[in-house]
């Protein structure tokens, strides 16, 4: 909740959401999205009303106002895109790698992230994009795999290489990543 009015937070638009884009207040850091003003889902740019959550936000008169924030969700376009970007970026390391049957890129650091892949004897590709202080990814993406191939692979209606529309595996997913966002390091007695 903000008492007043400026927030402590540069806010864009540039995305379809309304996004922070500098500044910090408790756990709300730039890339996170607003997500509920007064307790009220937002939709886009705009609030439960269609009013412009950029408007509302920056009229004095809103105050005190509730704004919720979380880490924006990626649409299913923008997942088959990075998909499809790293699969490019992965066939193309193996090809140029000096290492005799290079298997592509297993793990690629950044000032920010780590992402770490892990490529099934099948050829299908599980990547994860992590903060740098975490450990144990190998761990985790054979978990994933194992619920892949329990929850997806004995699914009689899955299309092979087509995106997972699962719930089972949805569930354990999740159950499995909220596990790793309660600890900085990661190892495999967590996830039992």
């Amino acid at each position: 909740t903000f008492p007043t009015h400026p927030i402590p937070l540069v806010l864009s638009s540039d995305t379809g959401k309304v996004m922070v884009k500098f500044g910090a207040s408790g756990n709300v850091k730039p890339g996170h999205s607003v997500t509920a003003v007064n307790k009220q889902p937002v939709s886009g740019l705009y609030t439960a009303n269609d009013k412009p959550i950029l408007d509302v936000i920056n009229d004095p008169a809103s105050y005190p106002l509730t704004i919720t924030f979380g880490r924006t969700k990626a649409s299913a376009n923008e997942k088959l895109m990075l998909a499809s970007i790293f699969h490019s970026l992965f066939a193309i390391a193996a090809q140029i790698s000096p290492v005799e049957q290079s298997s592509g890129i297993k793990e690629l650091h950044t000032e920010k992230f780590t992402l770490r892949c892990f490529q099934t004897i099948t050829g299908v590709k599980f990547f994860v994009i992590v903060d740098q202080k975490q450990t144990g990814c190998e761990h985790l993406l054979r978990r994933i795999y194992e619920l892949y191939t329990d929850y997806v692979l004995k699914n009689p209606f899955y299309p092979i290489d087509m995106p997972i529309r699962c719930e089972l595996f949805d569930q354990n997913l999740r159950k499995v990543i909220e596990q790793v966002e309660r600890t900085t390091v990661y190892n495999s007695a967590t996830l039992a």
